[in-house]
């Protein structure tokens, strides 16, 4: 869905030319994933502003930012090298997952959901990432 004005006339996004790493899949994915790590951090303790939750909307926006640098104009070598510091950086957000259940932030309930979303990432990710390996 393209976003609109409050008219219903197309937005200005929806004019501008759309990259190749719009279209994936992952990309998509990622973007859904980054919205639901945002969406937990922002029920942790104030106390874990700056670190914690910091820690986890960072590593999960690495993941988005790694897939279009990776996607765009580089050769399979250097996609396979981004789509590697994609998956690092989810990871990253498992461990940061693992630290908020470990220190009872929320429950394993709350934290369900996203890691199920962000399992369907990673295993995009290796897919992707492993299409590329005869030319990395």
């Amino acid at each position: 869905m393209r976003p609109r004005t409050g008219d219903g006339r197309p937005g200005l996004y929806s004019m501008i030319t759309r990259y190749k790493f719009q279209n994936l899949e992952t990309y998509r994915l990622s973007l859904d994933y980054l919205d639901r790590c945002y969406e937990l951090a922002a029920r942790f303790p104030e106390q874990e502003r700056f670190n914690l939750r910091s820690q986890l909307e960072r590593a999960a926006t690495s993941i988005v930012l790694n897939i279009a640098e990776g996607s765009t104009g580089q050769t399979d070598a250097e996609q396979h090298r981004f789509l590697g510091l994609a998956l690092r950086s989810y990871l990253e957000t498992m461990a940061c997952l693992d630290i908020v259940e470990r220190r009872a932030f929320l429950s394993a309930g709350n934290v369900a959901e996203i890691r199920e979303s962000g399992h369907q990432l990673f295993v995009k990710l290796q897919a992707m990432r492993s299409s590329l390996k005869n030319h990395a």
